[in-house]
């Protein structure tokens, strides 16, 4: 069977499937829908609907019940109208206008810094606001993601420019030969160990929990979950927040966030693991009420990928650090008074005797 075949730019998103013979005689709403699941059924029968769904040799628009059939191909057209991707806070839409800024540059390898909701790379309905896509449409080539960040999460970000680049640092964070540090913002809990802790709590998910995608977390002598640790250290705390390095020793998903509050801190804005996970739905569905943002304070979760430092491009070792983004300095300087140099100054500090 022939490969899926993509093309991304900031306009458009072209993705073509090929029908296979388990799908042949299937309608094409529902081949569609299994191509991306993550979009309801009605949104596409609307693509459908519009021509923006192509059959191999067969003219659109075609109806959402027509047959596909093996060897054929479904071209799916997604057009960067702005609605797909769009996040709310407080019934406004939250803008998505900042560019990622280059801490570091060679042939092969692109150090960013990713402001907040970016994607890494095309997933789901994030299909234009991704970090590959902005610097193949730059480049006008194919760009690698190395690693990945949440969509929220803020920070450093290695992208390849070349297969050659992407494998060599891929396997050095396959290997972990890369040390990672992120900045976060938590709330302090009546019951929160001190700090420096390391926590070593395993995790991993249950099948159909709800929210989907939550991660649990699990005793390190259970033999539930998979292994997971992550070292935390104090900044500064103040007015009941605190503001934390947190060192990932393993690469778990939600790793540090799940860490944190599992240990009396959870992050500020962290929708999923605030102690009340129906907030998260509440956000997804668009009917948060305003308990929900006042207990969030800020639309996304605290957390920036500050430092990294890694054997690249020779043995030597070099760490790359990446300024706090506009949200977190403005929250800084607004709710707790503190200027965001002076708060780098003291994460720089640490760095240099951690790193």
């Amino acid at each position: 069977m022939s490969e899926i075949e993509k093309s991304f730019s900031t306009e458009k998103y072209v993705v073509a499937h090929p029908v296979g013979i388990e799908q042949d005689g299937w309608r094409l709403d529902q081949f569609v829908q299994k191509c991306m699941p993550t979009l309801s059924r009605e949104f596409l029968k609307k693509k459908i609907e519009k021509g923006e769904v192509e059959i191999s040799g067969r003219r659109p628009p075609h109806k959402p019940s027509v047959k596909v059939h093996e060897g054929e191909r479904v071209t799916i057209v997604t057009h960067n109208d702005g609605i797909i991707e769009e996040e709310f806070w407080h019934g406004e839409v939250v803008p998505k206008n900042q560019k990622p800024n280059i801490i570091y540059e060679d042939l092969g390898l692109l150090v960013i810094n990713k402001p907040p909701y970016m994607i890494t790379h095309p997933a789901g309905k994030n299909l234009f606001y991704c970090a590959t896509v902005w610097y193949e449409t730059i480049y006008k080539h194919t760009i690698h993601s190395i690693h990945r960040l949440d969509r929220e999460t803020s920070g450093l970000l290695l992208l390849g420019k070349n297969p050659k680049t992407s494998q060599k640092v891929s396997l050095l964070f396959e290997k972990d030969m890369v040390r990672k540090c992120y900045f976060f913002i938590a709330h302090k809990r009546d019951n929160a160990d001190s700090f420096p802790f390391t926590a070593k709590e395993r995790m991993d998910r249950e099948e159909d929990a709800i929210p989907r995608g939550i991660m649990f977390n699990y005793p390190e002598t259970s033999d539930k979950g998979k292994e997971a640790q992550t070292h935390f250290e104090l900044i500064l705390e103040k007015d009941n927040y605190v503001l934390a390095l947190a060192f990932p020793l393993t690469g778990r998903q939600h790793q540090i966030r799940v860490h944190a509050a599992c240990h009396g801190y959870p992050l500020l804005g962290d929708k999923l693991y605030n102690g009340d996970p129906s907030v998260f739905i509440r956000f997804k569905d668009h009917v948060a009420t305003p308990s929900d943002h006042d207990k969030m304070e800020i639309p996304r979760q605290a957390l920036h990928a500050v430092a990294l430092k890694l054997a690249y491009p020779a043995e030597k070792m070099q760490h790359f650090i990446a300024p706090l983004p506009t949200d977190l300095s403005d929250w800084l300087e607004t709710k707790l008074g503190l200027n965001h140099a002076e708060v780098e100054k003291l994460i720089e500090e640490y760095l240099k005797k951690h790193f």
